[in-house]
Protein backbone atom coordinates (compact mmCIF):
# COMPACT_ATOMS: atom_id res chain seq x y z
CA UNK A 1 0.00 0.00 0.00
CA UNK A 2 1.08 3.12 -1.19
CA UNK A 3 1.30 5.88 1.80
CA UNK A 4 1.98 9.60 2.01
CA UNK A 5 1.40 9.62 5.61
CA UNK A 6 2.20 8.33 8.76
CA UNK A 7 1.08 4.34 9.31
CA UNK A 8 -1.89 4.29 11.75
CA UNK A 9 -0.50 3.83 15.59
CA UNK A 10 -2.04 0.88 17.12
CA UNK A 11 -0.66 0.72 21.14
CA UNK A 12 0.39 -2.37 22.46
CA UNK A 13 0.16 -2.22 26.37
CA UNK A 14 0.34 -4.96 28.99
CA UNK A 15 2.44 -5.01 32.37
CA UNK A 16 5.84 -6.51 32.98
CA UNK A 17 5.44 -10.34 32.42
CA UNK A 18 2.48 -10.59 30.08
CA UNK A 19 4.46 -11.28 26.67
CA UNK A 20 4.24 -8.39 25.08
CA UNK A 21 7.47 -9.72 23.12
CA UNK A 22 5.91 -12.92 22.20
CA UNK A 23 2.76 -11.35 20.61
CA UNK A 24 4.67 -8.51 19.00
CA UNK A 25 6.84 -11.59 16.89
CA UNK A 26 3.20 -12.66 16.21
CA UNK A 27 2.31 -9.17 14.38
CA UNK A 28 5.68 -9.14 13.27
CA UNK A 29 5.02 -12.58 11.10
CA UNK A 30 1.80 -10.84 9.57
CA UNK A 31 4.01 -8.08 8.04
CA UNK A 32 3.23 -5.83 10.78
CA UNK A 33 6.15 -3.32 11.61
CA UNK A 34 6.70 -2.43 15.32
CA UNK A 35 8.53 0.19 17.14
CA UNK A 36 9.40 -1.56 21.09
CA UNK A 37 9.79 1.56 23.63
CA UNK A 38 11.79 -1.35 26.07
CA UNK A 39 14.24 -1.10 23.13
CA UNK A 40 14.51 2.24 22.90
CA UNK A 41 14.72 2.50 26.58
CA UNK A 42 17.80 0.30 26.38
CA UNK A 43 19.42 2.76 23.38
CA UNK A 44 19.39 5.98 25.34
CA UNK A 45 21.52 4.55 27.80
CA UNK A 46 24.19 2.98 25.66
CA UNK A 47 28.01 3.64 26.77
CA UNK A 48 28.62 7.36 25.90
CA UNK A 49 25.09 8.72 26.41
CA UNK A 50 24.05 11.87 27.75
CA UNK A 51 21.14 9.44 29.87
CA UNK A 52 24.01 7.08 30.49
CA UNK A 53 26.41 9.75 31.99
CA UNK A 54 23.93 10.97 34.19
CA UNK A 55 23.19 8.09 35.59
CA UNK A 56 26.73 7.42 36.93
CA UNK A 57 27.09 10.84 38.19
CA UNK A 58 24.02 10.04 40.50
CA UNK A 59 24.83 6.86 41.13
CA UNK A 60 28.36 6.23 40.85
CA UNK A 61 30.27 3.45 38.61
CA UNK A 62 29.07 0.66 40.66
CA UNK A 63 25.94 0.90 38.41
CA UNK A 64 27.60 -0.16 35.72
CA UNK A 65 28.68 -3.68 34.04
CA UNK A 66 32.39 -4.66 33.70
CA UNK A 67 31.86 -3.86 30.29
CA UNK A 68 30.47 -0.51 30.84
CA UNK A 69 27.03 -1.08 29.74
CA UNK A 70 24.72 0.15 32.10
CA UNK A 71 23.50 -2.82 34.93
CA UNK A 72 19.90 -2.61 34.56
CA UNK A 73 19.02 -5.16 37.54
CA UNK A 74 20.93 -2.79 39.80
CA UNK A 75 19.25 0.09 38.86
CA UNK A 76 15.94 -1.60 39.01
CA UNK A 77 16.90 -2.47 42.31
CA UNK A 78 17.21 0.67 43.10
CA UNK A 79 14.22 2.87 41.56
CA UNK A 80 11.32 0.55 42.47
CA UNK A 81 12.82 0.89 46.07
CA UNK A 82 12.91 4.62 45.89
CA UNK A 83 10.27 6.60 44.08
CA UNK A 84 12.23 9.63 44.12
CA UNK A 85 14.86 8.30 42.59
CA UNK A 86 12.49 6.47 39.64
CA UNK A 87 10.83 10.34 39.25
CA UNK A 88 14.39 11.45 38.50
CA UNK A 89 15.53 8.38 36.14
CA UNK A 90 11.99 9.29 34.73
CA UNK A 91 12.52 12.81 34.00
CA UNK A 92 15.97 12.23 32.18
CA UNK A 93 15.08 8.76 29.99
CA UNK A 94 11.62 9.54 29.25
CA UNK A 95 12.63 12.67 27.11
CA UNK A 96 14.92 10.56 24.97
CA UNK A 97 12.85 7.90 24.74
CA UNK A 98 9.84 9.66 23.25
CA UNK A 99 11.91 11.35 20.77
CA UNK A 100 13.65 8.29 19.58
CA UNK A 101 10.16 6.03 19.12
CA UNK A 102 8.64 9.07 17.36
CA UNK A 103 11.59 9.00 14.73
CA UNK A 104 11.14 5.10 14.29
CA UNK A 105 7.23 5.54 13.87
CA UNK A 106 7.68 8.09 10.94
CA UNK A 107 10.12 5.69 9.03
CA UNK A 108 7.34 2.65 9.02
CA UNK A 109 6.02 1.25 6.07
CA UNK A 110 3.08 -1.29 6.92
CA UNK A 111 -0.70 -0.64 7.41
CA UNK A 112 -0.12 0.08 10.58
CA UNK A 113 2.27 0.07 13.32
CA UNK A 114 2.26 -1.44 16.79
CA UNK A 115 3.82 0.61 19.53
CA UNK A 116 4.66 -1.47 22.23
CA UNK A 117 5.06 -0.12 25.44
CA UNK A 118 5.17 -1.01 29.19
CA UNK A 119 4.06 2.43 30.32
CA UNK A 120 1.80 3.43 27.47
CA UNK A 121 -0.84 5.27 29.50
CA UNK A 122 1.65 6.20 32.36
CA UNK A 123 3.53 8.20 29.93
CA UNK A 124 0.77 9.74 27.48
CA UNK A 125 1.81 7.41 24.92
CA UNK A 126 -1.81 6.25 24.16
CA UNK A 127 -2.63 9.63 23.19
CA UNK A 128 -0.59 9.38 19.69
CA UNK A 129 -2.12 5.57 18.70
CA UNK A 130 -5.41 5.54 17.39
CA UNK A 131 -6.36 2.40 18.72
CA UNK A 132 -5.03 0.14 21.57
CA UNK A 133 -4.45 -3.40 22.72
CA UNK A 134 -4.63 -4.48 26.04
CA UNK A 135 -2.80 -7.83 27.23
CA UNK A 136 -4.50 -9.33 29.52
CA UNK A 137 -2.59 -11.98 31.35
CA UNK A 138 -3.68 -13.13 35.32
CA UNK A 139 -0.84 -11.78 37.86
CA UNK A 140 0.30 -14.90 39.44
CA UNK A 141 1.46 -16.10 35.91
CA UNK A 142 2.82 -12.65 35.25
CA UNK A 143 4.98 -13.23 38.85
CA UNK A 144 6.13 -16.33 37.92
CA UNK A 145 7.27 -15.35 34.25
CA UNK A 146 9.38 -12.20 35.58
CA UNK A 147 11.20 -14.79 38.14
CA UNK A 148 11.71 -17.03 35.89
CA UNK A 149 13.21 -14.81 32.91
CA UNK A 150 14.91 -12.43 35.27
CA UNK A 151 16.24 -14.18 38.02
CA UNK A 152 13.86 -11.97 39.89
CA UNK A 153 12.40 -12.84 43.71
CA UNK A 154 8.93 -12.81 44.05
CA UNK A 155 9.24 -9.72 45.92
CA UNK A 156 10.97 -7.83 43.37
CA UNK A 157 8.68 -8.73 40.42
CA UNK A 158 5.67 -7.58 42.82
CA UNK A 159 7.54 -4.47 43.34
CA UNK A 160 7.66 -3.93 39.68
CA UNK A 161 3.84 -4.89 39.07
CA UNK A 162 2.88 -2.64 41.56
CA UNK A 163 4.75 0.28 40.11
CA UNK A 164 2.88 0.41 36.83
CA UNK A 165 -0.67 0.58 36.36
CA UNK A 166 -3.48 -2.14 37.04
CA UNK A 167 -4.13 -4.84 34.88
CA UNK A 168 -7.94 -3.54 35.51
CA UNK A 169 -6.98 -0.18 34.65
CA UNK A 170 -5.17 -0.82 31.55
CA UNK A 171 -7.80 -3.22 30.44
CA UNK A 172 -10.77 -0.42 31.08
CA UNK A 173 -8.62 2.15 28.38
CA UNK A 174 -8.19 -0.66 26.02
CA UNK A 175 -9.93 -0.52 22.21
CA UNK A 176 -8.98 -4.43 22.81
CA UNK A 177 -8.17 -6.98 25.10
CA UNK A 178 -5.74 -10.11 24.14
CA UNK A 179 -5.87 -13.09 26.82
CA UNK A 180 -2.24 -14.44 26.50
CA UNK A 181 -2.79 -17.37 29.19
CA UNK A 182 -2.67 -20.16 26.42
CA UNK A 183 -0.33 -21.84 23.87
CA UNK A 184 1.52 -20.44 21.36
CA UNK A 185 -1.03 -21.53 18.65
CA UNK A 186 -4.00 -20.40 20.72
CA UNK A 187 -2.22 -17.16 20.55
CA UNK A 188 -1.07 -17.02 16.63
CA UNK A 189 -5.07 -17.45 15.74
CA UNK A 190 -5.77 -14.73 18.36
CA UNK A 191 -3.15 -12.13 16.85
CA UNK A 192 -4.51 -13.07 13.46
CA UNK A 193 -8.17 -12.85 14.41
CA UNK A 194 -7.33 -9.45 15.53
CA UNK A 195 -5.17 -8.11 13.24
CA UNK A 196 -8.22 -8.36 10.46
CA UNK A 197 -10.25 -6.61 13.28
CA UNK A 198 -7.78 -3.74 13.49
CA UNK A 199 -7.34 -3.48 9.76
CA UNK A 200 -11.17 -3.41 9.44
CA UNK A 201 -11.35 -0.76 11.75
CA UNK A 202 -8.22 1.29 10.33
CA UNK A 203 -10.09 0.94 7.07
CA UNK A 204 -7.21 -0.13 5.64
CA UNK A 205 -5.70 -3.19 3.70
CA UNK A 206 -2.63 -5.35 4.21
Amino acid sequence: MKQNHLSPIVGLAGGIGSGKTTVTQRFNALGIQSVDADDVAREVVLPGSDCLNQIVARFGANILLTDGNLDRKALRDIVFKHPDERRWLESITHPKIKQSIAEQLAKVSSPYVLLVHPLLFETGQHKICQLVIAIDVPKALQIKRIIHRDNSTEEQAQNIINAQISNSERLKQADFILKNDSNLIDLDDKVMELNQCILERLNVRD
